[in-house]
């Protein structure tokens, strides 16, 4: 088995958090038909995801995400791509988020 880790701070608070989280599950769930539930707390979510091969856990919080996935031995041999692509969308949504919550200036 290979395992993957991918930490991201931000400073989106946790409600804008949990859209970019919501958006990450749903691609996640289109593309690569994952099955995906989330479980909300006070102080962060957690987003479990699932399908043949890869189990794994996305944890939402006000200031960071911590992503830690477990391959199984097929899909291991690409852990480095997936690795990437997980990174890659993780880091467009968080890109998008946090250009879209800084404030415009008055003309």
């Amino acid at each position: 088995m290979s395992d993957i880790r991918i930490h991201r701070d931000h400073a989106l608070g946790l409600p804008k958090a949990r859209e970019v989280a919501w958006s990450w599950a749903e691609e996640a769930e289109q593309k690569f038909d994952m099955e995906c539930t989330v479980l909300e707390g006070d102080t962060s979510d957690t987003v479990e995801f699932t399908r043949s091969g890869v189990k794994g856990r996305l944890i939402v919080a006000a200031d960071h995400f911590e992503l830690e996935a477990k391959l199984g031995f097929l899909l291991g041999a690409f852990a480095k791509t997936i690795e990437s692509e997980i990174e890659k969308n993780l880091d467009a949504l968080l890109g998008a988020a946090a250009k879209a919550a800084k404030p415009r200036k008055a003309r």
